[in-house]
């Protein structure tokens, strides 16, 4: 699918959504949703690895890409809302939903208020981890997240990309995605030159407000195929830094859906549709991918 997509945008009851369409109505559905900190043109090469007869919608999550600022994030249930009423809106049905980590979590949300919109879900290392992890804090109250401090003015998305190409685990990605990344994920800044799409702020209160607990309560009900793509496993141990690159996904997760199978990649990172495109691209158009 080569053709630029066009920029659209809805008001959900939070926050203004913007989101992204490739292909016409009528059309198999493809809805994509990104990480924290990412945006929806973060799939542009993914959707150039998908059949030429798919519309596609890729989705800037509240405070996000074009989407509107609001924030801090104190719930991920409103990030999902945003998106579920956006569903509802354009009356999407037969959907191959596809989340990536944070996306994941959010995807799972919708077809639990949705169901009967989505043929199958595609769960990209999604951010649902092991029940036991929800009963604990995940960052200590009153303390700043590190990512609050993130550099967030630039003189140009140029710059972003030079300052990122040789950084961990950025020098992983296809330099393609990781200039859609940088391109796509600033915007102009009052004083001149660029800043970050998302605010480091917002993300910051992201991941400080991690939910899931709550879903898999749920999630048993979801009566559609379920693939599970999981990078490679945090090793054995105390962290002793921020690395974003092992996975999030508790390994049991496919016992939680009715029809779910679970796929390791080990080989991979987090940020596996910016390593390999094409293998999540093949995993969204055929049910029976294989890795």
């Amino acid at each position: 699918m080569e053709a630029l997509p066009v920029e659209k945008s809805f008001a959900a009851t939070g926050a203004r959504i913007a989101y992204f369409e490739w292909g016409r109505a009528g059309d198999p559905v493809v809805l994509l949703i990104h990480a924290t900190g990412f945006h929806a043109r973060c799939w542009d090469q993914v959707v150039r690895a998908l059949p030429a007869n798919r519309h596609v919608i890729a989705v800037d999550v509240r405070g996000h890409g074009r989407s509107e600022k609001t924030g801090p994030i104190t719930n991920w249930r409103d990030l999902g809302d945003d998106i579920a009423q956006l569903v509802a809106h354009l009356g999407l049905t037969n959907i191959t939903g596809a989340g990536h980590s944070m996306g994941g979590h959010c995807l799972v949300q919708i077809a639990i208020k949705h169901p009967e919109a989505f043929k199958r879900l595609v769960l990209i290392d999604p951010v649902l981890m092991a029940p036991e992890f929800y009963a604990q804090r995940f960052w200590p109250e009153g303390t700043e997240h590190p990512v609050a401090r993130r550099r967030n003015n630039f003189a140009s998305w140029e710059v972003l990309y030079a300052a990122f190409k040789s950084r961990h685990p950025y020098s992983l990605w296809r330099p393609q995605v990781l200039e859609d990344y940088c391109r796509h994920g600033v915007l102009p800044a009052r004083d001149g030159g660029a800043e970050l799409a998302c605010p480091p702020a917002i993300e910051a209160s992201i991941y400080v407000n991690s939910t899931g607990a709550e879903l898999y309560d749920k999630t048993h009900t979801l009566d559609m195929p379920v693939t599970i793509l999981r990078a490679k496993e945090r090793p054995a141990g105390p962290r002793e830094r921020m690395d974003f690159s092992d996975s999030p996904t508790w390994p049991k997760l496919a016992t939680m859906f009715k029809r779910a199978r679970d796929v390791y990649l080990p080989h991979l990172t987090h940020f596996i549709p910016m390593q390999e495109p094409e293998l999540v691209a093949r995993f969204i158009a055929d049910e029976n991918a294989t890795p």
